[in-house]
């Protein structure tokens, strides 16, 4: 799984969309993630939309850059607690459910960062507004997408003083 140690965050894109078949890849990776209770509490939008775009990259300081990737996927989860088995622990599964995309995106040659939008009370109401989400549906983060224009090595973070053996 060379994609861990080669994954970093990548904030700008070449004008080049990202191919269907890509994002279909991406998104079943996603969907691949380990679940609380196998409950698979996502939902995920796909946008590719400019002026819905645009409107994203208002969402956080931070998600300027939006309005210029070739597409935006927003992992959302379920709120609803009788479809739900573990409802505490939707936002660990859709931790889990990005960060198989973002390895997968990796993979496939393409770059993205993901931008922390729950557990922000401003930050999800823009975003579920943009959308027109409903109401047991809440937006977990932004993640752009796309053919990165510029590269990096990642950082080694090993730090063997943060491993702890239990004797």
């Amino acid at each position: 799984m060379n994609s861990i140690f080669e994954r970093i965050s990548v904030r700008k894109y070449e004008d080049k969309q990202v191919e269907p078949e890509k994002i279909e890849k991406i998104l079943r990776a996603g969907m691949q993630a380990p679940t609380s209770g196998n409950q698979q509490p996502w939902e995920y939008y796909v946008v590719t939309n400019p002026e819905v775009k645009l409107a994203l990259s208002q969402t956080h300081k931070y998600s300027g850059f939006v309005k210029d990737a070739p597409l935006c996927i927003v992992p959302c989860y379920r709120t609803d607690e009788t479809k739900l088995v573990h409802a505490e622990d939707t936002q660990i599964d859709l931790a889990n459910s990005t960060e198989t995309m973002l390895l997968e995106i990796t993979e496939l040659g393409l770059g993205a960062t993901w931008i922390g939008i729950c557990p922000g009370p401003d930050r999800m109401a823009h975003v579920k507004k943009v959308l027109n989400m409903p109401d047991d549906l809440e937006p977990f983060c932004l993640m752009p997408v796309g053919y990165p224009a510029e590269s990096r090595p990642q950082q080694n973070r090993y730090d063997e003083k943060r491993v702890h053996y239990a004797k």
